[in-house]
Formats: structure tokens, C-alpha cells, sequence
């Protein structure tokens, strides 16, 4: 019987909610491979396919590279590929693609980034999937979705954030459209994508169907617009970066002290009364009585508490607004995240054992689960670490 026939009972208490799932993993990148890590942080197999030679692309994208001079890794792929098996295939040989048509016989999921029309050139279009395996959840990521004007671009993330209007509306306010500093439509993608297998997977547990999945990295722009996209439809209103202010609530933005900044997220009249006091502002000062008020005058505001934050540190000013129950916090360098107490409670870093870096430490998983558990992560794999063993039918 294999994994994809096995009912959910199956699964070994502590391995994850996904234990029991082989996930054949063909993106590149990260928009496919980040859906991936999701799945294999959830404790599916993951069986990620690499090009002979060069592997992932990521594995070329630095430095930094980390590691002995003659084997050196990429930071940027060790981020996103923990918890997988790597397996090179050629898949420009037929007896490869055999290879991998066999694996994909046994899945329950296939992942792939390719642009579009690469699947079925390679005899493995929907209609060949779904012969060969009917059971099979094949999630496609594309850049600019499939179809359309625009389906056949190629996609990368700092274009789709500014064609998809996430550039323009971040950056210093009247200044230049700014990227997000993470690649942020890869990463919504992936998110977005391994939710549509999660769903996928329930749905086949009550009809015993596959099904495919697509979703793209400007779909995933468009999605999270939220109040910034209504404002358009809605409002007609056009959004522009405006900084580290909120555009609809006020005082919401980062101030600067005597020797930082602090954030401050004054979302309701009731933290309006227990905040202006503290910064010695009158609450009933009539330019700021109401929150649409305060965005009004949004300038004259903020201008009015930097004046009382420029006088004390970060410290003091976290402790008076953490006693008088106003939301804040500090604005961590990356270093600093890494060292916060909280981040090492809550679990957030996995630290792995690399086949040649050693114990090595990874953004970890966030989220936990109180019956599944969480299998112990596994390192990223090296290129073709794992060939033999999966093609010859190791588990």
C-alpha cells in the first residue's frame, strides 16, 4: 500500500500532521520550494528534483556562502530547504523523466514553478498527471498567473511587487517606491500554495480525487492588499507610500527617541485616553478627539510626541508605555531578534546538523501542533545527497 492509500490514522504520533505524505517537489527558487518547506516543517516527505551540476538556483545565490572552501553553501538556499531529500534527475533524458514519472506515481503531491507549457513538453501536462496518478494534488506557481496578456512572463519577485502595487505603497512617505525587504510575493506564494494543497488533500480524503492547484506570485500581491486595495475600489482613493505611519489610524507608526525608535499602535479610543497623558498631550485636544481626527492632523501629532519621546531613551519609553498598557515595541536589528529571549521560548530557531557545516541555525517553523507534534527538522540536503536512496527505493 502506498503512503497516498494510507489513512490518516496512520501517522506517527509526533510527526506532524502531514506524516504519511510524499510531496515530489520540482520548483526552484522560492515561491515552490518555500510551499515545500511548509509541507516538510508539517512533516510530509519531501523529495526535492535538482538539475545535475548546478542543482537549485539558490544554491548560486550569494554570498554569503558558508562553509570549507571546496564545498561551500548558500545561506539564501540553507534558509528555505530544511526537512527535504535532494535527488538529481536530467530531465532532458528520457530515462530520467521515467524516473520521475515513477516517483510521481507514488505521491500525493507535486510541486512545480516551471513557466507554463514546460509540464506538458515534458509528457507531464495535467491530463498525463492525472493517468498516472489520480490521486495525485499538483500545485503550480506561476509569476503572472496562467493565461491572460501576461501569463508568459517569467516572474520574480521584485518585479511582481511593484507590478503589483506593493512597491507603491511602501517607502518614506513622498518619496521613492521601496521594495519590501523580504522577497515577499515568493514567499505569500508558497504560503498561499501550500494552503491549496493542505485544502486539496481534505477535499481527496472525502472523494479519493486529486486535483490541481495553482495560484501566482501576483495573485498573492493582489490578495494582500487588503484595506490598501479598498481604498482604490472603494474609496477611490489612490494609496502612496507614506512611511512608517498608518494611513487610516493614528497614532500607529515608529517615533524616534533620544537614542532609536520606538513603535506605537494606538488602535482604539481606549488606548487614545490611557496614551496622550503620557506623552503630555490633552485628551481632549480638539484636533485629536476622534481617530479620524488624529489622521487629519497627523503631522501636528506626531510632531507633538516626538517632542515628549526625544527627551527619554527606548528603555524608558517602553517601560511607561508598557505601564500604562499602550502597545509598543523596538525596532530589532536582525542580530537582536536572534538574541531575544522570546525568540529562543517560542522555538523559532532550528538548529540542524549539517553534513559538512556542522550544527547550523535556521529560521524555524511557526507554527506547532498539540496532538501531531513536529518531527525533528532535518538539515537542507546536499545536491543529490539522496538519490540512491530514493530511486532505489529507500525510505
Amino acid at each position: 500500500m502506498s503512503d497516498h492509500d494510507r489513512p490518516p490514522s496512520s501517522a506517527e504520533p509526533g510527526a506532524g500532521p502531514l506524516a504519511g505524505i510524499r510531496v515530489i517537489d520540482l520548483s526552484r527558487a522560492l515561491a515552490g520550494p518555500y510551499a515545500s518547506l511548509m509541507l516538510g516543517d508539517s512533516g510530509a516527505d519531501v523529495v526535492k528534483v535538482e538539475r545535475p551540476g548546478a542543482g537549485d538556483d539558490t544554491r548560486g545565490w550569494g554570498p554569503p556562502f558558508v562553509g570549507p572552501e571546496d564545498d561551500r553553501q548558500s545561506a539564501y538556499f540553507l534558509s528555505v530547504n530544511r526537512n527535504k531529500r535532494s535527488v538529481v534527475l536530467d530531465l532532458k533524458e528520457p530515462a530520467d523523466v521515467d524516473r520521475l514519472r515513477a516517483l510521481i506515481a507514488d505521491a500525493d503531491v507535486l510541486v512545480e514553478n516551471f513557466r507554463p507549457g514546460v509540464m506538458e513538453r515534458l509528457g507531464l501536462g495535467q491530463e498525463a498527471l492525472e493517468e498516472l496518478n489520480d490521486q495525485l494534488i499538483v500545485l503550480s506557481i506561476t509569476g503572472f498567473g496562467e493565461g491572460g496578456p501576461d501569463g508568459h512572463r517569467s516572474g520574480f519577485d521584485q518585479i511582481i511587487q511593484g507590478e503589483g502595487g506593493l512597491m507603491g505603497v511602501t517607502g518614506p512617505a513622498g518619496g521613492e517606491p521601496t521594495k519590501v525587504g523580504v522577497p515577499i510575493t515568493d514567499i505569500l506564494s508558497g504560503m498561499f500554495g501550500a494552503y491549496g494543497v493542505v485544502a486539496a488533500l481534505h477535499a481527496r480524503a472525502a472523494t479519493g480525487k486529486g486535483q490541481r492547484v495553482t495560484t501566482s506570485l501576483l495573485a498573492s500581491a493582489v490578495a494582500v492588499h487588503t484595506f490598501q486595495g479598498t481604498r482604490w475600489t472603494l474609496a477611490g482613493e489612490v494609496p502612496a507610500p507614506g512611511g512608517n505611519r498608518h494611513p487610516t489610524i493614528a497614532p500607529y507608526g515608529a517615533f524616534a527617541c533620544s537614542d532609536g525608535y520606538v513603535n506605537v499602535a494606538v488602535g482604539s479610543e481606549g488606548l487614545w485616553q490611557r496614551f496622550a497623558p503620557v506623552v503630555g498631550i490633552a485628551v481632549d485636544d480638539p484636533r485629536y478627539a476622534t481617530n479620524p481626527d488624529r489622521v487629519a492632523h497627523g503631522d501636528e501629532l506626531a510632531a507633538d510626541i516626538e517632542v515628549a519621546f526625544a527627551a527619554g531613551s527606548v528603555e524608558h519609553w517602553m517601560a511607561v508605555l508598557d505601564d500604562a498598557g499602550v502597545p509598543a515595541g523596538r525596532i530589532r536589528t536582525m542580530d537582536q531578534v536572534y538574541a531575544w529571549e522570546q525568540v529562543e521560548h517560542l522555538g523559532l530557531v532550528d538548529h540542524v546538523v549539517h553534513p559538512t557545516l556542522g550544527t547550523i541555525a535556521l529560521p524555524g517553523a511557526p507554527v506547532r501542533y498539540s496532538r501531531s507534534g513536529r518531527a525533528t527538522p532535518t538539515p537542507p540536503p546536499r545536491l543529490g545527497e539522496h538519490t540512491d536512496e530514493v530511486l532505489g527505493g529507500g525510505d
